[in-house]
C-alpha cells in the first residue's frame, strides 16, 4: 500500500469518532431543518454540501423567518468566516508541491474537528489523510441530519439535548493529548477557554456575531504565541 493509501486508512481510523459525533449532533440540525420546512432529502443534501453546525442553524432559522437570499449568504459567511482562517493554516501545512485542486478539495470540508486532526497529523500534511477522515465525516453528518427530519421529533428532548453535547466532547478528546505533552499548548488552551468565557460576557460585544469573536480571539492568540513562543527551525524539522 502506498502512503497515500496509508495515510487514507488513518485518516478513515481518526474520522470515524467524528462521523459518531457528527450523526449524534446532527439530529437537532435535523429537527431545525423540518421546522423550517426542509424535507429530509432537502436537509440532507444541505448538510453534504456545507459541513458546518452554526452556519447551517443560522440558514435554517433564516428560512424560518422569511429571509431572502442575500441575508443567508451574508449570515452564512459571517457564521463560517473562522474556516478561512483554518484554511489558510492548513495551507501552510501542505507540501509546497501541492496542486490547487488538492488545496480546493482539502478546504471544502474545513470543520473545526477536522482541522483538529489534519493540523496534528505530523510533520506536513497528506491531503489523503483528510480526504480519508472526510469520507467517513460528511456521510455521518449529512444521514444525522436526514434522520433528525425523520425521527428527531419522536426522541425525547432530554435524548436530543445530551446528543448535541457529544460533539464538544469529542473535540476535547482532540485536544487535551497535545496540551498534556507541550505545556504552552496546555496554557494557551486554557487563556482560550477563559478569553473565550469572557467575550461572550463582555458587554460590549454582545452585538458581535459568534463567529466573529472566534475570529478576533483567534488572530489575537496565535499572533500572541507565535511572538512569544516561536517554533524553531529545528523543532519544526523535527515534527516533518
Amino acid at each position: 500500500m502506498t502512503d497515500h493509501g496509508k495515510n487514507f486508512r488513518r485518516g478513515v481510523v481518526d474520522g470515524c469518532p467524528i462521523a459518531l459525533g457528527y450523526f449524534a449532533v446532527a439530529f437537532t440540525l435535523g429537527i431545525a431543518a423540518k421546522n423550517a420546512g426542509f424535507s429530509a432529502v432537502q436537509a440532507m443534501v444541505e448538510s453534504l454540501t456545507n459541513n458546518a453546525s452554526a452556519g447551517e442553524y443560522a440558514v435554517f432559522s433564516l428560512v424560518s423567518a422569511g429571509a431572502g437570499y442575500i441575508e443567508v449568504a451574508v449570515m452564512t459567511l459571517v457564521t463560517n468566516a473562522r474556516y478561512l482562517l483554518m484554511s489558510c493554516a492548513l495551507s501552510q501545512k501542505l507540501p509546497a508541491e501541492t496542486s490547487l485542486f488538492h488545496r480546493l478539495l482539502v478546504a471544502f470540508d474545513v470543520t473545526d474537528e477536522i482541522f483538529g486532526i489534519s493540523i496534528a497529523f505530523p510533520g506536513r500534511l497528506d491531503p489523503f489523510y483528510t480526504y480519508g477522515a472526510v469520507a467517513v465525516a460528511i456521510p455521518g453528518w449529512g444521514l444525522g441530519t436526514f434522520l433528525g427530519v425523520v425521527v428527531g421529533n419522536v426522541l425525547p428532548p432530554r435524548l436530543v439535548s445530551a446528543l448535541s453535547v457529544g460533539l464538544y466532547g469529542m473535540f476535547l478528546a482532540i485536544i487535551v493529548p497535545p496540551a498534556k505533552k507541550d505545556k504552552v499548548v496546555r496554557g494557551l488552551v486554557l487563556l482560550s477557554f477563559l478569553l473565550s468565557f469572557g467575550a461572550a460576557r463582555w458587554p460590549l460585544l454582545w452585538g458581535v456575531s459568534p463567529g466573529v469573536k472566534t475570529i478576533l480571539l483567534t488572530v489575537c492568540i496565535a499572533l500572541g504565541a507565535a511572538l512569544l513562543f516561536p517554533v524553531g527551525e529545528e523543532k519544526e524539522a523535527q515534527a516533518s
